[in-house]
């Protein structure tokens, strides 16, 4: 009779552990593998950053403020502050007593980046918050990437992400340190891990995106989408992708709650952006006043450039809705558009609200990977230095804030 091999499993303390499987891929391959997923994104964050910087740097007076400057102005600096001194206790008040903006504005995620940055380098606030979002950047592009790659090939996802990060009119936010870059990551993080039925990891990062911006309600209604479409399919109720809408759901009203509290009155989010920046949702009566007041008789490049801009983005994301797009990043995209074009805040800031959207440049992506590589390539080519233009030009030229 043929003796059984013992199962390595049971053996005791003296037996010789099983050979490795060979089919199985070394730490090394996997660095391999790893390094060639990130790459195009560490490729196209490290081309579009030089020639943001370089034509920020030929656009910026010898005698005004240097590039650091320029990329920690208006709330880039608001930011740092929150993240070196914290936030007021309550409300503040103008000379005359009415009600001011305060830095409880701003969502916590941001900072709290920054202060981690800080931490662990050593750097100079500032320098720290612009770190934050370069980083931050460097994990949206990858996660954008890696989600649109599984949607519509690598070739989109390349060219997607080169519209991303060069092409968009105020691209140039994502090198700022503001929450744009960070959100993007959060989000896109959200989205692929949906996509992969990561459910747990999807909750867990739509809570933060929620701790990052409010538009984070858009990323919260594509992940209950996903959930809900992956629950059609099984057609059983299993508990993950519920909880992770649940998840989701808890970054923003715990914000706002917390704002409430520390203030001592429950609405004192609402009151505060509305005192110090005009924001409330007005189901889009500031734009379309903007809109009609700008095509009819608009007064300089900005305002009919912003106008003719953003009456694209619709045009594209309406563009979009007609082809097939995975339905999460369909929600997610007209999501931000509607929560950014619904409110009244500053006109001519919605197109750097826009950025994270994603969406309405999935056409052109698409449209570009079918063309010749040579006219992918100019037309890339192209608008991203016009990218890179406008978004230095609103920032060394334009005088109000972005």
């Amino acid at each position: 009779m043929t003796a059984l091999a013992p199962d390595p499993s049971t053996a005791g303390p003296g037996a010789i552990p099983a050979p490795p499987d060979p089919s199985a891929p070394s730490a090394r391959q996997r660095g391999k593998r790893i390094f060639r997923l990130v790459l195009p994104a560490l490729v196209v964050y490290a081309v579009t950053t030089v020639l943001h910087l370089v034509v920020l740097a030929a656009m910026s007076d010898a005698d005004g403020p240097g590039l650091r400057e320029r990329l920690l102005a208006w709330d880039g600096n608001l930011y740092v502050s929150i993240a070196e001194h914290g936030y007021p206790h309550g409300y503040s008040h103008a000379a005359d007593g009415s009600l001011a903006g305060n830095n409880l504005a701003f969502f916590p995620l941001f900072p709290m980046l920054i202060r981690a940055v800080h931490a662990l380098t050593g750097l100079a606030w500032g320098t720290s918050g612009i770190v934050a979002a370069h980083l931050a950047l460097i994990a949206a592009l990858i996660a954008v990437h890696r989600l649109l790659a599984a949607l519509h090939g690598t070739r989109t996802a390349f060219i997607a992400i080169v519209l991303i990060a060069g092409a968009q009119p105020m691209s140039l936010s994502f090198l700022m340190s503001y929450s744009e870059s960070l959100f993007l990551a959060l989000a896109a993080g959200t989205l692929l891990a949906a996509h992969r039925k990561a459910w747990l990891t999807a909750g867990a990062l739509a809570l933060l995106t929620g701790l990052t911006r409010p538009a984070a309600a858009a990323v919260v209604a594509a992940l209950a989408v996903a959930a809900g479409l992956h629950l059609l399919r099984e057609r059983r109720l299993s508990p993950r992708p519920l909880a992770a809408v649940a998840l989701g759901c808890l970054g923003t009203p715990l914000y706002l709650w917390w704002v409430g509290q520390r203030v001592g009155d429950l609405g004192a989010w609402f009151r505060i952006q509305e005192a110090g920046w005009g924001t409330h949702w007005d189901n889009g009566a500031a734009f379309l006043d903007f809109l009609g007041e700008t095509l009819r008789r608009g007064d300089g490049w900005v305002s009919v450039s912003t106008a003719v801009l953003l009456l694209a983005l619709l045009c594209a994301t309406v563009l979009t809705w007609q082809r097939g797009t995975w339905p999460p990043l369909l929600v997610y995209g007209t999501g931000i558009v509607v929560l950014t074009l619904a409110q009244s805040n500053y006109s001519h800031s919605k197109l750097r609200l826009l950025i994270p959207a994603v969406l309405f440049l999935v056409p052109a992506a698409r449209a570009l990977a079918a063309a010749r590589t040579r006219t992918a390539v100019t037309v890339l080519c192209a608008a991203t230095l016009f990218g890179c233009w406008y978004g230095a030009f609103m920032l060394t030229v334009w005088k109000y804030a972005i």
